[in-house]
């Protein structure tokens, strides 16, 4: 495995973190693991030396913290990992149960804790933006939570660049806390980003964490414009199916990825998730495992070196998509 700071922090992170919404309660979502069955997998993670696990309070509704905060307390001292979890979507229909209010972010955080059984998390992230609440009262507020030693840094997850730069005046004109991180929507297939949020975050000096780095499977190899061959999770992820309506454009790149895996030998997950590796300033694409190989393929794509030809010639196809994943 190979380390890297996260943005111009000192915090040394692997550079292929473990998204922990796979793992929880299946009632939540079909493809869910349970607990029993996610231990091989957090096993597994650490034999391969990622020491970057990412979770949500919403994720199985809560469950997926508990599941995550159990098996690295049996696993690993605590201070060998690094633990990121979110704050944002509501946890039930109450109001104030949800958004980024004081209020909210404040019980949240210890709710969140609870459930990991944790005295601390390394990276405390806004799931999203919130339009109902002003950035001074979410900013001062994830300032508390550092103060008070429940937070090492905080992060933030998809929004338009104009709102995290907001959010990070706001933060600096106070003196409070700043953002040290972006956890965004990027891959080969959706490369938005790539036009305000990527350079803000090289000029600010934060570390990128983008979620969904294959597309939701689609730059797995398995997948062409005769047979998409769904799996458990395409069939129910109502979410990816309203996200990605898969172009003559997306189905080229996919075949380019398959293409550059051919000639390097490698599994055509090791070439998107590569590909994402030498993007500045990623710092550490967040893959979803609910298969054991899932997780070799994806820790096997930091050796992998690309040349500039390559890497311009998987972006090629390229075409412009409407934003997607802010909502």
């Amino acid at each position: 495995m190979q380390y890297t700071n996260l943005g111009t922090t000192g915090l040394k992170v692997s550079r292929i973190c473990l998204g922990m919404m796979s793992y929880g309660n299946p009632k939540w979502r079909p493809w869910i693991l349970s607990e029993d069955e996610a231990r091989p997998f957090v096993e597994r993670a650490l034999e391969f030396g990622i020491n970057f696990f990412d979770t949500a309070d919403m994720y199985s509704l809560g469950v997926s913290e508990q599941v995550t905060g159990k098996l690295l307390r049996e696993m690993i001292p605590r201070d060998e990992v690094v633990i990121a979890t979110k704050v944002f979507f509501p946890m039930n229909d109450k109001p104030n149960m949800g958004g980024l209010s004081r209020k909210h972010i404040l019980s949240a955080i210890d709710a969140s804790l609870q459930r990991l059984g944790l005295d601390y998390v390394d990276l405390y992230q806004i799931h999203r933006w919130d339009y109902s609440t002003p950035i001074e009262e979410t900013m001062e507020a994830l300032n508390d939570v550092v103060r008070a030693g429940k937070a090492r840094y905080i992060g933030a997850s998809s929004m338009f660049a104009w709102q995290f730069s907001k959010a990070q005046y706001t933060a600096e004109k106070h003196g409070w806390t700043k953002f040290v991180s972006m956890q965004n929507h990027y891959n080969l297939l959706y490369r938005e980003e790539e036009r305000e949020m990527l350079p803000l975050c090289r000029d600010m000096g934060i570390g990128v964490i983008p979620w969904s780095p294959l597309a939701r499977g689609f730059l797995a190899g398995n997948r062409t414009r005769e047979n998409m061959q769904p799996t458990t999770r395409a069939k129910t992820d109502e979410y990816g199916q309203a996200m990605y309506q898969y172009g003559d454009s997306d189905f080229e790149i996919a075949a380019r990825v398959v293409e550059t895996a051919k000639n390097h030998g490698v599994p055509p997950v090791q070439i998107a998730l590569a590909w994402l590796l030498h993007q500045s300033p990623v710092a550490a694409p967040i893959i979803g495992a609910t298969k054991l190989r899932h997780l070799e393929e994806a820790v096997g794509a930091v050796d992998v070196s690309l040349s500039e030809t390559e890497l311009a010639y998987l972006a090629e196809p390229y075409q412009p998509h409407r934003v997607l994943g802010h909502s």
